[in-house]
């Protein structure tokens, strides 16, 4: 006579296989969270018969999780020897970073499937586990033998639970206990919510403690004078009014990578190009707690700029600096004021305006729409002391029976020298007034006034038009110049006030997007969000529904609409995408077919 645990696995098994012929399941066979994996799992295409996962070797060992989770698996391991079973934690992503195994005969089983360190046991990779459910689902789970969607692993049993940080509530990793199959399984799931609340007290205390020598350590330093200083440790920032006044996100990123690469040189001094091009030199030491490495100090040194090359992403955000060059003839990446980007094509125009600002050389500058051709001229001019602000005259046609003469209006600017003239949309002059425009662009030119055209693509201006301009130059789009977004968003949110921060997370998305309508659409969607921020800073869930889809086509108006529902569902469930299904009142499938379709990405929540 079978056992339950027996007769059960055969079940489970009989009702997997139908499952995967697209027969119907008998009702209540098969447990609602593994049904709801195996969708996913078939949905995803994952194989039934071979494990195939990524490998990662090279990972961080001194992780804080790694480290907390350190003496929970020493003390398990020694419980755990010479039997069937085997302890794992994992990052939040499904990354294995530590593996303890009680007996050899399991331990070579695990190699064979690939479940240990380096690999990669995310449901998106090996179907239905106990590491992948745990993780997508945020949830303690039991995947019990046969319950498993790919083959090789059934002849063990798992239990797992995410690792959470009780501070943030953010999911770190998680606990997985495997042993193979056997009458021991019910008692699983309590063991590792035990060691997994173990591993959350450990972290919380590191957490604590890093904290402190932190604080301890930058109150020391900002006691004794105002130069820039700022302390970085894995879930704090601390900086004073010189740092902060001065410096993103981004560049917390990069000096905290380069303070990684001192470790314990406390004499050792490096330069840093920032974000916005601007070099500080760093001094850096290391910061311990009772806990072990907390973060870092670092002292800083902004290097000297000119008048007219203000710090990283704005014009406005420190104090005039005197220095030894013009930006006419700097070689180096400096934006303009007002103005922000180190990328080579941004920079090259912004040279380019900048001589010809000073140089009065009339200049065609072309770009698509939104990507701050006008500004680009206006912060040119100003480098050159200029009182007046550019006259802008556009030639594109208005409403009807507005009475629209683009030369009328050139004549009528005013003009001479510190005077500039705009002429929007140049290729928009009709051929009946193409010779009568030409003209008043060259009456200005000879009276010292620096005429700018500009246009969306340089072959559309009227040959009448074309001995206007002496020069021209390519103003990029915005996503041929990603690498500028950070100081584009810094500069954006100065300019909207308030004191508006942007999280970290936020970046992402807007990288992903394709950006048709350039930095205007940014300072646009940055003004929403901030708009509708729900804290002091703009959150991913204050971005709109479209910066959450990466999809290559036009939709309509319809699917428009449904996209943006399936997003604020995702997002209003914190990314849980069961609960956004159920909130919605369709299937789990619905929704992962849904987010493929129309591209949605949203970031790992905890």
């Amino acid at each position: 006579m079978l056992s339950d645990s027996t007769a059960r696995d055969r079940t489970i098994a009989r009702a997997r296989l139908k499952f995967l012929q697209n027969a119907e399941l008998p009702a209540a066979v098969v447990p609602e969270g593994i049904l709801n994996s195996w969708q996913r799992s078939k949905y995803l295409g994952i194989g039934t018969d071979e494990v195939v996962v990524p490998y990662q070797p090279d990972y961080d060992r001194e992780s804080r999780l790694v480290r907390a989770a350190t003496p929970v698996l020493d003390r398990l391991e020694q419980a755990l020897t010479g039997s069937d079973a085997s302890v794992i934690v994992t990052d939040r992503n499904g990354w294995v970073r530590d593996r303890r195994v009680g007996e050899k005969r399991l331990s070579a089983h695990l190699d064979r499937v690939h479940l240990a360190p380096g690999f990669n046991y995310a449901e998106q990779f090996v179907g239905t586990n106990g590491i992948g459910v745990a993780l997508e689902e945020r949830r303690p789970n039991v995947v019990l033998g046969t319950e498993h969607f790919n083959e090789r692993l059934q002849s063990v049993s798992c239990a797992a639970a995410p690792i959470r940080n009780t501070v943030t509530g953010r999911v770190e990793g998680a606990m997985n206990l495997t042993c193979w199959n056997g009458p021991a399984r019910p008692l699983m799931a309590a063991l590792v919510q035990e060691a997994v609340d173990d591993i959350e007290r450990v972290m919380y205390e590191f957490s604590s403690a890093h904290q402190r020598a932190l604080l301890e350590a930058f109150q020391q330093v900002t006691h004794y004078g105002d130069r820039p200083v700022l302390c970085l440790g894995q879930d704090l920032v601390l900086a004073n009014t010189a740092a902060s006044a001065r410096l993103t996100g981004d560049d917390h990123r990069l000096l905290h990578e380069a303070a990684a690469e001192f470790g314990h040189a406390p004499r050792t001094r490096r330069e840093v190009r920032l974000t916005g091009g601007e070099s500080v030199m760093m001094r850096c030491r290391q910061v311990d707690s009772s806990a072990g490495a907390a973060g870092y100090l670092l002292e800083l040194a902004f290097t000297d700029r000119p008048a007219d090359a203000p710090g990283p992403g704005t014009g406005s955000r420190t104090g005039t600096r005197h220095g030894s060059r013009a930006e006419g003839g700097a070689a180096g990446p400096r934006p303009l004021p007002g103005l922000a980007g180190t990328d080579p094509a941004w920079n090259s125009v912004s040279r380019t305006a900048a001589r010809c600002a000073r140089d009065r050389t009339p200049l065609l500058l072309h770009g698509e729409t939104g990507t701050g051709k006008a500004t680009l001229v206006r912060a040119a001019h100003a480098v050159t002391g200029a009182a007046w602000a550019p006259v802008v005259v556009d030639a594109a046609p208005g409403p009807p029976h507005a009475g629209h003469d683009p030369a009328a209006a050139l004549r009528a600017a005013p003009a001479g020298p510190g005077r500039a003239l705009i002429l929007r949309n140049v290729d928009d002059v009709g051929p009946e007034d193409a010779a009568a425009v030409a003209e008043a662009l060259d009456t200005a030119a000879a009276r010292g006034t620096w005429v700018v055209g500009t246009v969306q693509r340089a072959p559309g201006v009227p040959e009448p038009l074309r001995h206007c301009f002496l020069e021209a130059a390519a103003v990029p789009a915005l996503r041929h110049r990603l690498t500028d977004l950070p100081a584009l968003v810094d500069c954006l949110l100065r300019r909207i006030g308030g004191g508006v921060g942007c999280a970290p997370e936020v970046l992402p998305p807007l990288r992903r997007h394709d950006w048709p309508g350039n930095v205007r659409e940014l300072g646009l969607v940055l003004s929403k969000a901030a708009a509708a921020r729900r804290t002091y800073r703009i959150e991913v869930g204050d971005l709109p529904p479209s910066l959450h889809s990466a999809g290559g086509r036009s939709l309509s108006v319809w699917e428009a609409s449904e996209r943006d529902t399936l997003v604020q569902a995702l997002l209003e469930a914190d990314g849980n995408k069961l609960l956004a299904a159920q909130r919605l009142g369709i299937s789990r499938t619905t929704i992962y077919r849904k987010m493929r379709a129309y591209g949605i990405t949203l970031p790992a929540r905890g």
